[in-house]
């Protein structure tokens, strides 16, 4: 059988598919698309429809102007598309703000003449829904087994360090923070990687969208540790967001700042992307919660500490 022509519009799903053995079936990728190696030379079948560079608050706003006026922050290239002439499309309808929409999908299809594209769409709003999309992506691409391997592999990582987590006499009252201006808590899997690694999530719950985050609830809370993931933002980026939230009074009047529990992450490339990374994502949350019982070596690539705290 020959292997089928996919387009991934999404960075979670290129891993996936990658990850199931079809990396050489790519023909097309979304513009965030930057792993595993090599996918930066694959056509780019999607941009966004408005220039999101600049602070935290200027992209929030351009953000939420475009997403009152249309579906996505994003559009599909159709043109390029039609010219990777897929077999398959994996997309998501999750998310406005994170990639194109299943609906923007559709319609760039839906006059293609003879067309029996398969579009499949994640959903992954919990562990158990990003479990469920690799499962789906691999059903699609009749790679079942690799699929049923993939996830048992996130699942005893998930079991090992669950276990290690319930024997520790400890549990710090953790926030995750996904966007720092405004204030946004981390939802979706995140609850449940912090509390798998031995804390107590106070934002946020698991299987919902990420909620915002009121600057007198964190301060009220005054989390033992603060882990920065901004949505789209690599570990650089993420430091130059604690610098800029550290010229705040109320940011450095925080226990978890005040005492060196602060920790900047590459969001863009694990927290925030729902596939098979997810595993290295809570072997950092691990790390950070409980770094006197994990190591799994991701200190200084996937995280480290906040700039203007002294390491615990």
């Amino acid at each position: 059988m020959a292997e089928p022509r996919i387009v991934s519009l999404l960075p979670s799903a290129t891993e996936i598919v990658a990850a199931l053995g079809h990396g050489d079936g790519l023909v097309g990728r979304s513009h965030e698309c930057d792993f595993p190696a090599g996918v930066e030379s694959l056509p780019v079948c999607t941009r966004p429809r408005v220039d999101l560079s600049g602070s935290s608050i200027k992209i929030d706003l351009k953000v939420k102007e475009i997403v009152s006026k249309v579906l996505s922050v994003y559009e599909v290239l159709e043109e390029t598309l039609r010219v990777a002439n897929p077999d398959v499309i994996v997309t998501q309808n999750q998310c406005e703000v994170c990639a194109v929409s299943l609906t923007d999908v559709e319609a760039a299809v839906c006059d293609w003449v003879n067309s029996d594209v398969e579009i499949i769409s994640l959903t992954a709003e919990s562990t158990e829904a990003v479990f469920d999309d690799i499962r789906r992506v691999a059903a699609a691409l009749n790679a079942a087994p690799t699929g049923a391997e993939v996830v048992e592999r996130m699942q005893s990582r998930l079991a090992e360090i669950l276990k290690s987590a319930e024997k520790l006499d400890t549990r710090p009252r953790v926030a995750c923070i996904e966007w720092a201006d405004p204030l946004m808590a981390a939802g979706n899997w995140i609850p449940e990687f912090v509390e798998a690694a031995g804390g107590e999530n106070l934002f946020g719950s698991p299987g919902e969208h990420s909620p915002w985050l009121e600057w007198p609830d964190l301060l009220d809370a005054d989390p033992d540790i603060i882990v920065l993931m901004p949505c789209g933002y690599d570990l650089h980026r993420t430091v130059e967001e604690a610098n800029m939230l550290s010229l705040d009074e109320r940011w450095t009047s925080l226990r978890a700042v005040r005492e060196g529990r602060t920790y900047v992450t590459d969001g863009n490339a694990y927290f925030n992307r729902p596939g098979p990374r997810l595993k290295d994502s809570l072997e950092m949350m691990a790390e950070m919660i409980h770094p006197d019982t994990f190591d799994f070596g991701h200190k200084g690539s996937g995280w480290t500490h906040s700039p203007h705290t002294a390491p615990a």
